[in-house]
């Protein structure tokens, strides 16, 4: 799985070496001496990709640097080289998202495969959020009738239940109810619950 591997690191000859072993193993590089001048060039997340970070370069570290991209809501994954590990920053990093964190010098092997571990989740990441946007394509097909029905039917009021609460009748609610099914392309409850759940809807009232 090829993809665009940017590099962090204010050593050279180091950039260069990493550089030449990547595109040996299919990859597009690109490499940049500072934390900073990463955020100058704004990498978007549209095509898979991850960060090789060092942990202590001048100016904006590793960490600090890692901190900015989530508050931006970047999704590149970031796997951390060191020369210096320390478990207080691997631990702090790998609970803050980190993809991995190695140790320089690094086998090829051992890079090349967090790498791929990075993409793979990266791609997990993307489809998830790229389905999250058909639910709510979905969801504002809805009219508002059938909305409030939606949200009794996943917080588990029955038919009976929801007629009394909008003051209508079993038979209209069925109708709605046959309507969310067939906008929001699912075939039984458990599914429309499961989606209420992930854009959400469940948590704004208490349960």
């Amino acid at each position: 799985m090829p993809g665009l591997v940017h590099v962090v690191d204010d050593d050279p000859s180091f950039r260069t070496a990493i550089e030449r072993r990547l595109k040996l193993a299919g990859y597009d590089v690109a490499t940049y001496a500072s934390a900073q001048d990463l955020l100058d060039a704004a990498p978007g997340d549209d095509q898979p990709g991850c960060i090789l970070l060092d942990v202590r370069i001048p100016g904006l570290s590793g960490p600090e640097l890692q901190s900015r991209l989530v508050a931006s809501g970047s999704t590149l994954p970031i796997i951390f080289l060191t020369g210096h590990a320390d478990t207080a920053t691997t631990v702090r990093t790998i609970k803050a998202g980190a993809e991995d964190f190695l140790t320089k010098p690094v086998s090829s092997e051992l890079l090349l495969d967090a790498i791929e571990r990075a993409l793979v989740r990266q791609e997990a990441v993307r489809s998830q959020r790229g389905r999250l946007e058909v639910f709510r394509a979905h969801l504002a097909r809805l009219t508002p009738r059938e909305w409030q029905v939606f949200d009794l039917i996943v917080r588990g009021k029955i038919n009976k239940q929801i007629a009394y609460d909008l003051g209508t009748t079993e038979r209209t609610v069925k109708a709605h109810r046959h309507q969310v099914m067939e906008k929001m392309e699912v075939h039984s409850l458990a599914e429309l619950v499961s989606i209420a759940e992930r854009l959400g809807m469940l948590d704004t009232k208490g349960g």
